[in-house]
């Protein structure tokens, strides 16, 4: 069946609670493990119907937020999904303290225990409506974003379509194109600003109800962070001031110095080469059909998997009115089939989305075919990024494909990138840890807090000719950080993974395709740290990990002269 036959249908939730309820009551009072999962079984599958139709609500609903039956159907579900929330930490509560837990140990993973309790000391019933009105409230901005009409030389442009120009080899045209952007934010300024601001303190009244001086705490214990803790991650941050912040600053040089300008100016960023930056040749269909064949190549198992992505077109690929910006790969649970969300704007990060995200997918579909709890089928964030950064790096022999003649001048801007944007990367999560940390700040206080942070990590940035982001608001444009806080370290602790997996294929490891499919296979079954154990990978958070993959990297760059592309 192809996605557009995918039937939505609304369940009623007074009688899925029901049925909910009549099932707990008896895994509740459940003395046999047999019984037990059997039960939790049945539990499971109204779970991942329930799971189903919100994830085919939210995705046709972000292909056109302009579509009043799926605009209001989110709206219903920004409402309900707090009450699912409440009915699934009943059964958190159950499982974790049951008589029959020994018995189902050896059945059920233990990162699904791990979870359970992250859930349980961050939910609790009289959060729901407070909830909800974060949910109205992230609702409210990805409308406001997808709503967006940028005139630029004659043309109206979206926030994803207009990318294409501000890299554009013209300067004027990169100049003016980004200044045209950023004229939007500054006209949205104000709400942009209410929304956040609302946020902050919607986030921070839920996490004093819990207990917790602020949301910090909270944060953690809602995107799972089931074997590392704000400690850790700040001693990562220090790794990545020493050792990869003065190796960006290096690429920033050599991109200045190859471009002939006295100084990289903010609209510059982007464009490493004179010859322009290296762009995927062809059409959306023609990129799928390159991606159909490396896949088939790489793989039995991607072969297989990329058939069914085609087969079902389970992609939305291009930018068009009213879509909602960014990308994303979400699991459509009953059909075991994940699905793929992007923004094609004619640039590189079009064959990224082919990577990236269809890393994602795979394991999401490898994973929904042995695992059928909800928690377990796709890992916690950090860790699926690993899936969908290291698929980036594993399909480098085939960027030809792609690229044609622009091969190596992708090889070099890609990596060159996986290295510029750890700083970046460190620097939103840590300008979250200060918002919530201090959350009665000023909107204009959390700008000038942006604006000193962006000058430790990313000391090349020169503003000059533009206000708004030289007065601390870059981070309007990073969705992460307004939609789920804390999530955006996970792409930097999974690039030092991911990098590790390159280096091992690039010195040709055997083991280190097996051990890639491997850990998409386990999914969710295992915390962060124990999947990069069992990927044969280092823990970023230990001393020594960091600075060795980066003194590989800046080798591999030194091969290129990038003068000659």
């Amino acid at each position: 069946m192809k996605f557009t036959g995918f039937k939505y249908e609304r369940p009623d939730f007074e009688l899925t609670k029901a049925s909910l309820e009549m099932l707990l009551f008896k895994l509740d009072h459940c003395e046999n493990g047999d019984d037990f999962m059997e039960l939790f079984n049945k539990i499971n599958k109204i779970r991942n119907h329930v799971k189903t139709m919100s994830t085919l609500c939210s995705v046709r609903y972000t292909i056109d937020s302009s579509d009043d039956f799926y605009s209001s159907e989110n709206d219903y579900w920004d409402e309900i999904s707090p009450m699912y929330q409440e009915l699934n930490t009943r059964l958190y509560k159950i499982v974790c303290t049951s008589k029959c837990r020994k018995e189902v140990e050896d059945k059920i993973p233990h990162a699904f225990f791990k979870m359970a309790e992250c859930a349980i000391k961050s939910f609790d019933p009289k959060l729901i409506p407070d909830l909800q009105i974060e949910n109205r409230l992230v609702s409210r901005h990805s409308k406001l974003l997808a709503s967006a009409k940028i005139e630029f030389d004659g043309e109206i442009y979206n926030l994803p379509s207009i990318g294409v120009k501000m890299t554009d080899q013209d300067r004027d045209i990169r100049e003016r194109s980004t200044k045209a952007k950023m004229a939007w934010f500054e006209a949205n300024e104000a709400e942009i600003d209410d929304i956040y601001d609302q946020m902050v303190k919607i986030r921070t009244k839920m996490a004093r109800e819990l207990g917790f001086s602020n949301y910090i705490e909270l944060g953690y214990l809602r995107m799972s962070r089931l074997d590392y803790d704000a400690e850790m991650v700040k001693n990562y941050r220090k790794q990545v001031l020493k050792y990869i912040v003065p190796e960006s600053m290096k690429l920033f040089e050599q991109q200045r110095n190859n471009l002939g300008l006295d100084k990289l100016a903010y609209y510059d960023l982007n464009n490493v080469f004179l010859s322009g930056n290296p762009k995927p040749k062809g059409t959306k269909d023609d990129l799928v059909k390159a991606a159909n064949k490396m896949y088939h190549e790489m793989s039995k198992e991607t072969g297989e998997f990329f058939d069914v992505m085609v087969n079902q077109e389970l992609f939305d690929l291009e930018s068009k009115p009213n879509k909602q910006g960014g990308g994303y790969c979400t699991d459509l649970v009953d059909y075991k089939v994940p699905f793929i969300f992007s923004n094609f704007n004619g640039t590189s990060g079009d064959v990224d989305v082919l990577t990236h995200e269809a890393g994602h997918a795979l394991q999401s579909y490898l994973s929904m075919k042995t695992i059928t709890i909800p928690e377990c089928m796709f890992p916690t964030m950090e860790s699926a990024e690993i899936h969908s950064m290291s698929m980036e790096f594993f399909a480098h022999p085939w960027m030809e494909y792609f690229f044609k003649e622009d091969a190596n001048k992708y090889y070099y801007a890609h990596v060159a990138d996986a290295i510029k944007f750890i700083p970046y990367g460190v620097l939103v999560d840590h300008f979250q840890h200060e918002v919530y940390a201090n959350p009665e700040c000023s909107p204009n206080d959390r700008k000038v807090m942006w604006r000193t942070l962006e000058k430790q990590y990313l000391p090349h940035k020169d503003y000059a000719g533009c206000d708004i982001l030289e007065r601390g608001c870059w981070w309007f444009q990073q969705g992460h950080i307004f939609h789920e806080p804390f999530y955006y370290i996970d792409y930097t602790l999974a690039q030092v993974c991911a990098l590790q997996f390159w280096r091992r294929s690039v010195e040709k490891d055997p083991s280190a395709w097996s051990d890639y499919i491997h850990i998409c296979s386990v999914g969710g079954t295992k915390t962060f740290l124990e999947i990069v154990k069992e990927a044969g990978l280092k823990s970023p958070f230990e001393d020594g990990t960091v600075e060795p993959i980066i003194q590989f990297v800046a080798k591999y760059l030194e091969q290129f002269d990038i003068s000659k592309f």
